[in-house]
C-alpha cells in the first residue's frame, strides 16, 4: 500500500523537470521544421500546421505551470508552510499533468494534443521514460490522495482559499479585504443581478472606488494607489469569486489607464488619470467590430478629420458597459488608403452617460443591447457612430496611425487580469460545489463521500492553484518590467479553460437541479464560457505564444 504522500516529494517533483524542459526542446524543433521555410519561420505555414503550433503553446504552458508550482512548493517548505494540503495539491498536480502531456493535453473538451502531433517521435517521447516521471504518473494523482486532499478540505472553512497561495503577508491583507467586501455586498446579490439582467448597482461602483479599486495600479502622481500588478490579480480574483461581473468592472479602468500611461500625452494623463482613478470617467473599452472579431488590424470605422476635431463613422459590437460610461477607448481608421494596423488610432471619446430611457443620449451615436447568456452585470451592445465628434485634443498621444501600437501595449495587463478572473469563477464553482456536495444527501450518505464526487472536488482546487501560480508568475513579470506576453498568454490560456472545467464539473455534482436557473452553479456555469473568448481567444493566445516559441 502507498503513503498518501510520496517519499521526497520536493525533490521527487524538482527532478522532474530537467526530462520535460529536454521534451519541450525537441517539440521546439520539431514544430520548428514544419513551420520553416529556409531558415524563417513562415506565418502561412504556421496556419497550415496550427495543431502542431498551439499544441506546442499547450505543451509549454504545462511545463511552466509545473515549473512555478515547484517554486511554489519550494518557498512554502523554507517558510514553514507546506502542510499536508499543499503536499497534495503539489503531488496530484503533478501526476495528472504529466500523465496528460504523455496522454494527451486537453486544448479543449473536443482537441487532444498528443505527442506525435508535434512530430515527436518514439524515441523523443523516451525522454519521460525517467523515473521521477514515472513514479509521478504511476502514483501521483491516485484516488486515495484526491480523497485525502477533500477529507482536509471539509476541515477548513468553505470561505478560505483551499492551499497556501504563496504571497506576502500585505497581498493576502488585502485579499482579506476583498473577500470580506465580496461576502458581504456581491455574493448574496450576485445570482438575483444575474436572472433579472440587471445592470450592477452604482453604489457598488461608488464603494468599490472608495476602496482604489478603479486607480489600483495607477501611480499615486495621478491619484492612484500604485500597487502592483500581483495585488490587481489577488482583488480581481476575490471580487470575480462574488461574481464575474463586478470583478471585470475595474477591467475597463486598467485598460484605459495603461493605454494613457503607455502612450498618452502629459496633458491626457494629467487630465484623464486621476477622474478614471476615482471613477468620477468610468471608461469602456471600443475596439471589436461586426466583421473582424480578432482580427482588429482590418478595422473599418473611420474617424475624419474636421477642423480641429474628429468625425467617427463606423460601427462597433461587444462593447462592456457602453451605456454608462463617460469616455471610449475608441480605435479607428484615421488613414483611408491602409488596410491594416498601420492605419488605426485611438481615441478618448467622449460621451454623455445614458439610463435605461436613452442609454445613448450623445448626437452621432446610436446602440443597442446584445442579450447574453452569462457576464451580465454591465451588459454588452452594438454601437453605431455617424459623423460622432472627437475632440482633437483627444487623440491618444496627439499622434495618428499610432493606435494598434498602443492597444497591444495593454494587452499583457488585460490578458493577467482576465487570468485572476478565470481563477475567480473557478474558486466561486469550487466553493459552491462544495458547499452542495456535503448538503446534498443521497443513497443514505452526503455526495461528497462518493469517491468521483471527492475527485471532481480535488481536481477543481488542484487545477485552480495551478492557474493561481502561473497568473502571479506574470503578475510578478510584469511588475518586473519584464516583456511578459508569453506568460500573460499562458496564464490565460490555462486559467479559462480551469475555470469551464471547474463551472462544468460543478454543475455535474449538482445534477439536474445544476440545470435549474434557481441555483448558483447554472450562472457560474454561463459566465465561466465567456472566458476562453474575450480578450483573445484561446486559439488566439496559442498562436501567441507559438509564434515567441518559435522565434
Amino acid at each position: 500500500m502507498h503513503s498518501v504522500i510520496l517519499d521526497d516529494l520536493i525533490g521527487l517533483t524538482g527532478a522532474a523537470l530537467p526530462p520535460l524542459d529536454r521534451l519541450l526542446q525537441k517539440a521546439t524543433a520539431a514544430v520548428r521544421a514544419q513551420v520553416s521555410e529556409g531558415d524563417r519561420v513562415s506565418a502561412k505555414l504556421i496556419e497550415a500546421n496550427q495543431t502542431a503550433a498551439h499544441g506546442l503553446a499547450w505543451l509549454a504552458t504545462y511545463v511552466q505551470a509545473l515549473r512555478q508550482m515547484q517554486l511554489w512548493a519550494e518557498r512554502l517548505q523554507s517558510d514553514g508552510r507546506f502542510g499536508e494540503v499543499e503536499e497534495l495539491l503539489h503531488q496530484i498536480a503533478f501526476g495528472e499533468y504529466l500523465c496528460q502531456i504523455r496522454g494527451g493535453i486537453q486544448m479543449n473538451q473536443g482537441e487532444m494534443l498528443r505527442l506525435q502531433d508535434l512530430g515527436l517521435s518514439a524515441e523523443d517521447e523516451a525522454t519521460l521514460d525517467d523515473p521521477a516521471l514515472t513514479t509521478l504518473t504511476r502514483s501521483g494523482n491516485t484516488q486515495a490522495a484526491r480523497s485525502r486532499l477533500v477529507e482536509l478540505m471539509q476541515e477548513r472553512s468553505a470561505d478560505v482559499t483551499f492551499g497556501v497561495s504563496g504571497l506576502d503577508e500585505e497581498l493576502e491583507m488585502i485579499r482579506d479585504q476583498f473577500r470580506r467586501y465580496a461576502v458581504e455586498k456581491v455574493e448574496p446579490y450576485a445570482h438575483d443581478w444575474h436572472l433579472k439582467d440587471e445592470l450592477i448597482p452604482i453604489e457598488v461602483i461608488e464603494e468599490l472606488a472608495e476602496m482604489g479599486v478603479f486607480g489600483l495600479t495607477i501611480p499615486e502622481e495621478y491619484g492612484g494607489l500604485g500597487l502592483t500588478k500581483a495585488s490587481m490579480c489577488v482583488v480581481s480574483e476575490e471580487l470575480s469569486r462574488g461574481y464575474i461581473g463586478v470583478g471585470s468592472l475595474g477591467t475597463r479602468s486598467e485598460i484605459a489607464a495603461e493605454l494613457i500611461l503607455c502612450g498618452g500625452t502629459t496633458e491626457q494623463k494629467e487630465k484623464w488619470l486621476p477622474r478614471i482613478a476615482s471613477a468620477e470617467t468610468l471608461p469602456t473599452a471600443v475596439f471589436t467590430e461586426p466583421n473582424t472579431g480578432s482580427d482588429l488590424g482590418s478595422l473599418r470605422t473611420r474617424a475624419v478629420k474636421d477642423g480641429d476635431n474628429y468625425k467617427v463613422t463606423g460601427n462597433k459590437t461587444w462593447i462592456t458597459h457602453a451605456a454608462r460610461t463617460h469616455v471610449m477607448t475608441l480605435l479607428a481608421r484615421t488613414d483611408p488608403e491602409t488596410t491594416d494596423h498601420r492605419g488605426l488610432s485611438m481615441f478618448l471619446a467622449e460621451k454623455t452617460p445614458g439610463d435605461d430611457a436613452n442609454p445613448f443620449p450623445t448626437p452621432g451615436m446610436t446602440g443597442g443591447e446584445i442579450e447574453v447568456l452569462g457576464y451580465r452585470g454591465m451588459k454588452e451592445y452594438e454601437l453605431g457612430f455617424d459623423g460622432f465628434e472627437v475632440k482633437g485634443e483627444n487623440l491618444l498621444g496627439g499622434e495618428e496611425g499610432r493606435g494598434f501600437k498602443q492597444l497591444m501595449e495593454t494587452f499583457e495587463s488585460a490578458r493577467i487580469q482576465t487570468a485572476a478572473r478565470a481563477i475567480g469563477v473557478a474558486q466561486s464553482a469550487l466553493d459552491i460545489s462544495m458547499q452542495y456536495a456535503q448538503d446534498r444527501k443521497q443513497f443514505g450518505k452526503a455526495l461528497i463521500n462518493f469517491p468521483r464526487v471527492s475527485g471532481k472536488l480535488a481536481m477543481m482546487a488542484v487545477e485552480l492553484m495551478i492557474a493561481r501560480q502561473l497568473t502571479y508568475y506574470s503578475a510578478f513579470e510584469k511588475d518586473a518590467g519584464r516583456r511578459c506576453d508569453v506568460e500573460a498568454g499562458m496564464a490565460k490560456l490555462l486559467g479559462a479553460r480551469v475555470a469551464w472545467a471547474a463551472a462544468d464539473n460543478g454543475l455535474q455534482i449538482h445534477g439536474g437541479n445544476g440545470f435549474a436557473l434557481e441555483y448558483k452553479i447554472s450562472r457560474v456555469l454561463c459566465d465561466a464560457r465567456i472566458l476562453n473568448i474575450f480578450e483573445g481567444a484561446a486559439e488566439i493566445q496559442a498562436q501567441v505564444i507559438a509564434r515567441r516559441l518559435l522565434g
